[in-house]
């Protein structure tokens, strides 16, 4: 048994390398014909108007993000006021877009949560609780838009546009299965590598969907607006949800140069790439980089007021690592379930 896990994690790692390469070979081909300096000139030509606009969309959808670990404030009883949950999710959000979950919404949730004296288990499921969140909007609106066609996959791609028809379909039923599961199961609660999860009532995870999706849909927006009306949202929406997931495959940091190749892809017959590649790097720069400088000097804020109100580590180095890596390890578990 352990050896079939040992070779199917192999091929897992194996087919995540053939991916990775295949974008790689794809970007450095579309970068050969690419004029850069068109790419700087397009960004040079956004109006400020534009780049408002989708600031605050960008904005909006941090915000809602910041509302998801006020859905486990019942594991700490409450102790953690419901701005620092916010903030803390806040700065965990931006570091996990740019440097990845193990970083972002396993590294920083735990050190601040344990900062502010929350114990490593609970941390646990707060971790499993948001990734739920966030990935239940992205099977609802990603089962939708992939389940009416709001876009059409080229036709040398294997998948092709049924495929993905299939695909919504699949994540639309795992979602109401979820929601169902949370209404009808007696059993409210399982343990996972000796962290425990409960189940939440209907109402909470209709909430929890509801959230996740206004966000999903928010950053959709982000990019649209920066599309200045080249392309349509449904369409914008449906690339971007496929470049996520191509980017959550492939465990690279941000997405970097997955998103780009799925768009130029998928969008490139529409717009020239040069006004295409602009729209993305002003983007990054909104959704990505700048509030990832906020998350920084945040962060900076919520480690000294934690020294200033006194409060220690909960272990020594050696049981904070223990700890941190059964965190790390239910994540990953919650992940690949």
């Amino acid at each position: 048994m352990q050896l079939k896990h040992h070779y199917g994690r192999i091929l897992r790692r194996l087919a995540i390398a053939i991916f990775f390469v295949a974008v790689a070979v794809l970007l450095y081909m579309r970068a050969r014909a690419i004029d850069w300096g068109k790419v700087l000139q397009s960004l040079r030509h956004f109006e400020p108007s534009t780049i408002a606009l989708a600031a605050a969309a960008a904005l909006a959808s941090y915000l809602v993000y910041a509302c998801v670990d006020l859905f486990a404030r019942a594991y700490t009883g409450k102790a953690i006021p419901r701005l620092l949950s916010m903030q803390i999710a806040f700065v965990s959000y931006a570091f996990n877009l740019n440097l990845g979950s193990l970083i972002g919404s396993i590294g920083f949730r735990y050190r601040l949560y344990s900062r502010f004296g929350v114990q490593p288990e609970l941390i646990g499921r707060i971790v499993g609780l948001s990734l739920v969140t966030n990935w239940s909007g992205y099977f609802l609106v990603a089962g939708v838009a992939f389940l009416l066609r709001f876009v059409q996959l080229p036709a040398h791609w294997d998948l092709g546009t049924l495929g993905l028809q299939v695909c919504g379909a699949m994540l639309l039923i795992t979602i109401c299965g979820y929601v169902a599961l949370c209404a009808f199961s007696k059993r409210r609660s399982w343990t996972i590598r000796k962290t425990e999860l409960n189940l939440p009532s209907a109402t909470t995870a209709l909430a929890q969907i509801g959230l996740s999706s206004l966000n999903w849909l928010l950053i959709g927006s982000v990019l649209f607006v920066l599309f200045e009306g080249r392309v349509d949202y449904p369409t914008v929406l449906a690339v971007f949800l496929l470049s996520s997931i191509a980017g959550a495959a492939t465990h690279i940091p941000a997405g970097l140069g997955v998103t780009e190749a799925v768009f130029i892809s998928l969008l490139g017959s529409r717009m020239p790439h040069h006004e295409l590649l602009a729209a993305i790097l002003a983007y990054r720069g909104i959704y990505y980089l700048g509030p990832l400088v906020l998350a920084f000097f945040l962060y900076l804020g919520l480690e000294a007021r934690a020294r200033r109100i006194g409060l220690p580590d909960l272990a020594d180095a050696a049981d904070a690592a223990t700890s941190k890596s059964r965190v790390q390890d239910s994540a990953r578990t919650i992940t690949q379930s």
